[in-house]
């Protein structure tokens, strides 16, 4: 991906480095897998995140002291803006077609620990998420090794897949699915919410798979296509690789379809690329009767 040299995002938080604590409760069901590979990248948790979208939006003080960046994660720092400013302004132009005002959302990249403003503590192991209450993309840079090194899902194009699927929830957000999936779990059963889970994280890859679309379409200073071949392929990789029947295997041995809250490495890998052949984001409608 040719990223390098090109416009970057303001909307970047550093949200410093943590020590100890509790991190983000484990929840039961609604995962069904226990350890770290249960939030690796969740989106954000439907069981505490969701739930707490509407309360205690009162802006907390991050409980943590900054370090200074290693190499790789200023390298990594500089090209989560290129991302995050080209989502801004797909995702701009996107809501201005549809008579909506894109809101940008803030990225905060935290090493080890952080508080989200009222969504909570959270840990590096919680992976990638995204907060409704305060509208922040919350991203510790170690899940790119993880990512890489214990998934072999390596390369610039993976980790923009990440970015974007957390963008895509902020997305959710901003169009009211989030709150309703909120008001939903109180009158469903724990599977059932499960399978709606599902369904909003398949969006939320389809939605990557729109900013893909558009970004095929930029250009950069050499006026060549900011994307390059076996970039799309690398996206792929990375949801094949994180697919919750995929994970489940791994961490237990078994698959327990029931308690899937992503959706498996086939549906996620169908979700990205439909968006990144479409895009068109009214095609993305997983919660339709027969779409999955």
């Amino acid at each position: 991906m040719r990223w390098l040299g090109r416009d970057e995002s303001d909307n970047v938080e550093d949200g410093g480095s943590g020590g100890g604590g509790s991190g983000l409760g484990i929840g039961g069901g609604i995962i069904g897998i226990v350890g770290f590979v249960i939030y690796l990248f969740t989106g954000y948790n439907p069981t505490q995140l969701l739930n707490q979208a509407g309360v205690g939006s009162q802006q907390q003080t991050t409980q943590s002291v900054q370090q200074p960046l290693s190499s790789s994660d200023s390298v990594n720092l500089h090209f989560s803006r290129v991302i995050l400013h080209d989502s801004e302004t797909i995702w701009t132009k996107i809501f201005s077609d549809m008579g909506k005002t894109y809101e940008k959302p803030k990225l905060v990249h935290f090493q080890n620990e952080v508080d989200a403003s009222g969504c909570g503590m959270a840990s590096s192991a919680t992976g990638p998420f995204y907060c409704p209450a305060d509208r922040k993309v919350y991203l510790d840079f170690s899940f790119f090794d993880e990512l890489s090194n214990r998934f072999h899902a390596g390369g610039d194009f993976a980790k923009a897949y990440v970015i974007t699927h957390e963008v895509g929830h902020h997305v959710q957000n901003l169009l009211g699915i989030s709150a309703k999936m909120d008001q939903m779990r109180e009158q469903m059963s724990e599977t059932d919410y499960n399978k709606m889970s599902v369904k909003l994280e398949l969006q939320a890859d389809f939605y990557a798979g729109v900013w893909a679309h558009y970004e095929a379409q930029m250009k950069n200073s050499d006026n060549q296509s900011v994307i390059e071949p076996g970039d799309i392929e690398s996206a792929l990789t990375a949801a094949n690789a994180i697919g919750d029947d995929r994970l489940q295997q791994e961490a237990t041995g078994h698959v327990s379809p029931d308690s899937f809250t992503h959706g498996t490495s086939a549906q996620r890998m169908y979700w990205f690329k439909k968006g990144y052949e479409t895009g068109d984001i009214k095609q993305g409608n997983t919660f339709a009767e027969g779409a999955l």
